[in-house]
């Protein structure tokens, strides 16, 4: 499994305050999230995903442009979306941009569909919420046509029909690797298997084991439809640092300042210090030192047979410098020691 298991990052280009305590600008944030990905890939991380969010707590708002600056100064690291909205994108231009990514990149681009926990994009794009389920339904419909890089014939309720319409640029070699991102939604998951694309649990929260039930149906659905058995990965968020007090510390304030400010949206009470420990002690945040960090990582990928491990290593306010060494530790210390515990 060892030699099998992918390693990546993830972030949503959360603004961050400098080590002052300074609130930064999107624009400094935007030239930040490129060098951290330049640095992923020089410790030899296997991916970086960046996300895209349209409000004023997040820098990101078109990360392909932004992957394209990381694929232009970097040589090996695979590049795509920590999530892609399709509901409120166009299939055909996300299809456009990622391929455009690959061909820049040499083939290392990847895009993960979803339908995302924010509703921003709707509203900002023209979308009604209350066509949330459909939109999605029909534009992967589309998306999984184009994958196929043949004339597309379609037709639906969400957009214009196609008829025998080539969509370019192509993807030099083979075809766009594409997964589909679930964070909870079982018809996800037989999603994904009709399609025949690969699974990346969203796991935010709670006891990682939890999901065990979504990598089964997975594997059910598979053999149900005679599909091929996939890839499945895991996001979940986390920061590495030199010791286990010294990396909680660190999170803390961003991790409260960016929960609080979402909990407030939606309707939940302030997030608590007891909670922030019982989640990275029990839950689903990798923090702490690498041999902590590294044991859990180990242990998530054993109980889900997960393939691929993705860490969103920005939370909130936590600043650049201290992600910087957060990717250090994952790439030159993390990384070797989940291959050892899993060999």
């Amino acid at each position: 499994m060892s030699e099998q298991i992918e390693l990546g990052l993830d972030t949503f280009g959360d603004v961050t305050v400098d080590l002052e305590g300074k609130l930064k600008s999107q624009a400094q944030v935007l030239r930040d999230v490129v060098e951290e990905g330049v640095l992923a890939d020089q410790v030899g991380i296997d991916f970086i995903g960046v996300g895209e969010h349209h409000r004023d707590d997040f820098a990101v708002s078109a990360p392909e442009v932004v992957l394209s600056a990381i694929a232009a100064r970097t040589s090996r690291i695979h590049l795509g979306s920590a999530v892609t909205v399709l509901s409120s994108d166009d299939p055909i231009r996300v299809f456009q941009r990622f391929s455009t990514i690959d061909a820049i990149s040499n083939g290392r681009a990847e895009v993960i569909l979803g339908r995302g926990s924010f509703t921003e994009s709707f509203p900002l794009f023209g979308f009604a919420l209350s066509d949330y389920e459909r939109l999605f339904s029909e534009k992967l419909d589309l998306f999984a046509e184009i994958l196929k890089q043949k004339p597309v014939s379609w037709k639906g309720s969400v957009r214009p029909e196609l008829r025998d319409q080539l969509i370019y640029p192509p993807v030099e070699n083979g075809k766009l690797k594409t997964w589909i991102g679930v964070g909870g939604s079982p018809e996800s998951v037989v999603r994904a298997v009709q399609y025949e694309l690969p699974l990346m649990l969203a796991i935010i929260g709670g006891e990682p084991r939890r999901f065990r039930q979504f990598v089964d149906l997975y594997h059910r659905a598979s053999e149900q439809l005679q599909k091929p058995a996939l890839p499945i990965g895991v996001h979940s968020p986390g920061h590495v640092a030199d010791t286990d007090e010294e990396a909680r510390a660190q999170l803390w304030p961003g991790y409260k300042a960016i929960h609080d400010r979402i909990g407030t949206e939606r309707g939940w009470g302030p997030t608590s210090i007891a909670r922030f420990n019982a989640e990275a002690d029990m839950g689903s945040l990798y923090v702490g030192s690498p041999e902590t960090v590294a044991k859990k990582i180990a242990s998530t990928v054993k109980a889900l047979g997960a393939s691929r491990f993705d860490m969103k290593y920005s939370s909130g306010t936590l600043p650049h410098e201290h992600m910087m060494r957060s990717i250090e530790l994952y790439g030159t210390k993390v990384i070797p020691m989940v291959k050892d515990l899993l060999a």
